[in-house]
């Protein structure tokens, strides 16, 4: 059956669009059903860490292979496979019986994750050449995302109050099967005819590096640092080092780079490219950790922390066209640096928000709005103009470099929040327990406490009225060392991406 030009177009920003809902529940609904997670598969808090971060990890493990492949083999190939994929590695998921079997599971599924996701911009990439056709193809992604995103938590939330956890991974199944039906029917067949080759030492040395700094970040300061534990740390750290630095010389001297580090000479992508990591110092990480807080520090059960999310989140669903249309008026240089400014100050809000009296999800509603418009000003013109700074045959490229450093940034700061957040629990444990347990002992109550539980503070000594105070106070403490850092760093991306910004002017003939 034939179809006209208008009605592929439709179907395949349908296609990228399923999938990009696919690709958003999988990482906003899941942190809300954490809590279930660590009841019913008896997980401790490293558990919960990895159950997301496996996913987050190996979509960065994929992604410049997938561009590659995908330049070189056809988007559309490539795309459908990915989608098969996702489909049966869901079902793993939602049939897993144990928290290790589910951590294999969530890797395999980021692994196709990651693949959908690079081709689904470079689909709309290369299907939408013109400016204006560009503009509206990604703001439909960019709102189909924020759905997902969005929504993802109340969706978690509601679903094992209706049903069971299974569900929240088992729904993707028939959802791939129709996207794949649209993918089939909508979108033409694509390549770079320069036919890169496949750069298996760089894919390896890049992946061996964030999964390395991940564990070292994860696991460095696990209690009971004996000294073959330590030698374990820090010989992930040494591997991590190691590895980028045979990523970056491989690059460099491959006649046909996986990452090609010349377009970063180009300061509009090097600029959007800042832009892209700092929302993944701040406001996409925080996604995995804010359930947590509402659930656990609060007192909100399952679907009212989902509903709470919704300030955090709806934003991302709504702002995303006023972004791209600011950009088009105003130009990414301005949006970019402005909407990272504002993600920033809404963590700074949620952080006062957090520490008042009586916190509150009313406390925390100006921070979580404003930084949800931030990401909502930001993420499409980083995604359109990192993918337009680049001539349209390379978009697979360009696209893999954009989301490896949105993954990868993704990744590292889903560990290092949680690291953060111990230390601040830990800090607080060691002002309120003084002659308490012993630093051992404060730590793994810490991690306890990060996970929700009190019982083992209640053993501690303390009366269990005390005791879910001092937790609380811990938790608090906590959160905002994690807010203060998200708030920090996007202000200091705010200022690289916009030096090199000012820079491209500069350097205009």
């Amino acid at each position: 059956m034939q179809f006209s030009s208008s009605q592929k177009d439709v179907f395949a920003i349908a296609a990228v669009c399923l999938a990009s809902l696919m690709f958003g529940l999988e990482i906003s609904s899941v942190p809300a059903i954490l809590p279930t997670l660590e009841s019913v598969l008896r997980s401790d808090f490293k558990e919960m860490q990895w159950i997301m971060n496996a996913y987050t990890i190996a979509c960065t493990t994929v992604l410049m292979a997938t561009g590659t492949l995908a330049d070189r083999y056809g988007r559309k190939r490539v795309f459908v496979i990915s989608l098969v994929l996702f489909g049966i590695t869901s079902l793993g998921c939602g049939w897993a019986q144990s928290a290790s079997v589910l951590i294999v599971n969530r890797f395999l599924q980021g692994m196709s994750g990651g693949a959908m996701l690079i081709c689904q911009v470079a689909v709309l990439s290369h299907r939408f050449q013109s400016g204006a056709a560009r503009g509206k193809a990604f703001s439909a992604w960019g709102i189909v995302f924020g759905i997902g995103l969005g929504f993802g938590p109340i969706i978690g939330a509601m679903i094992v109050a209706l049903s069971n956890w299974q569900w929240v991974f088992l729904v993707h199944a028939p959802i791939a099967v129709l996207a794949l039906l649209l993918v089939i029917a909508g979108v033409d067949e694509s390549r770079d005819p320069q036919r890169r080759k496949l750069d298996v030492l760089g894919i390896t040395s890049l992946s061996l590096a964030v999964l390395g700094l991940s564990w070292f970040i994860t696991q460095g300061a696990a209690p009971g640092f004996s000294s073959a534990l330590a030698i374990a740390s820090l010989a992930s750290l040494v591997v991590a080092m190691v590895s980028f630095i045979v990523f970056v010389v491989a690059q460099r001297r491959n006649a046909d780079p996986m990452f090609d580090f010349s377009v970063l000479r180009i300061r509009r992508f090097s600029g959007a490219l800042l832009g892209s990591a700092g929302m993944n110092f701040s406001f996409w990480p925080f996604m995995i950790y804010l359930p947590l807080y509402f659930q656990n520090g609060l007192g909100y059960a399952s679907v009212g922390t989902g509903l709470a999310l919704l300030a955090y989140t709806l934003p991302t669903l709504v702002v995303p066209p006023l972004g791209e249309r600011l950009a088009l008026r105003y130009r990414p240089e301005v949006v970019i640096p402005a909407g990272l400014f504002t993600i920033g100050l809404g963590f700074l809000l949620m952080n006062w928000g957090s520490s008042v009296t009586d916190a509150s999800w009313l406390t925390m509603l100006p921070g979580c709005l404003i930084a949800g418009i931030g990401l909502g000003l930001t993420n499409t013109p980083v995604t359109n103009t990192t993918t337009g700074s680049v001539p349209s045959e390379r978009a697979g490229m360009a696209s893999g470099i954009d989301i490896s450093a949105r993954m990868i940034s993704l990744a590292i700061n889903i560990a290092l929040m949680g690291f953060i957040l111990v230390e601040g629990i830990l800090s607080s444990l060691r002002d309120q327990l003084s002659g308490a347990p012993d630093d051992v002992q404060l730590r793994l109550l810490a991690e306890e406490i990060s996970a929700g539980n009190t019982a083992e503070l209640a053993q501690a000594g303390q009366g269990t009225a005390i005791a879910v105070d001092v937790a609380n106070a811990a938790l608090a403490h906590g959160f905002g060392w994690v807010m203060l850092y998200g708030g920090i760093a996007a202000w200091v991306l705010v200022a690289a991406s916009y030096w090199v910004f000012r820079s491209s002017k500069a350097v205009k003939p």
